[in-house]
């Protein structure tokens, strides 16, 4: 964990660099060293039927979603959460100034009886840094 969930009105699809943007999430997650690498993922969404405060056609959203696992105090999810919410502000920012736009970002935590999952991207980024390792090691 965590699934990052970018949600977008769009109007916004050319406008906020969003590869950019989800690169730059990512970064930031793995950068609160509480993530780990094979449970991250981000991921978009464009939302081509919305309505925005009066209807202006110029309006815009952008709105995360962070769903991550169970059990960190809540410290650690909002130091986590402020990170991220910087992250997407900064990136934001430029757009923010010049056309109306609402910037949101919420984390919830998955239930930990009733989240179900199968995943071994944990060990292949795990080999695959090894091998990268000794490629270098090789090199030296």
């Amino acid at each position: 964990m965590p699934h990052l969930i970018v949600e977008y009105s769009a109007n916004l699809e050319h406008r906020i660099a969003l590869d950019e943007l989800l690169d730059k999430l990512r970064d930031s997650a793995l950068g609160t060293g509480i993530f780990p690498l094979g449970g991250l993922r981000v991921r978009a969404h464009r939302t081509d039927r919305y309505r925005i405060a009066d209807c202006d056609p110029g309006n815009a959203y952008v709105h995360v979603t962070a769903l991550i696992g169970h059990g960190r105090p809540l410290d650690v999810r909002k130091n986590a959460g402020e990170q991220l919410f910087a992250t997407l502000t900064d990136h934001l920012q430029s757009f923010y100034e010049q056309a109306p736009l609402a910037i949101s970002f919420n984390i919830q935590e998955f239930h930990p009886e009733l989240n179900f999952k199968k995943n071994n991207l944990h060990e292949h980024v795990r080999k695959r840094a090894e091998t990268a390792e000794s490629r270098q090691i090789g090199e030296a």
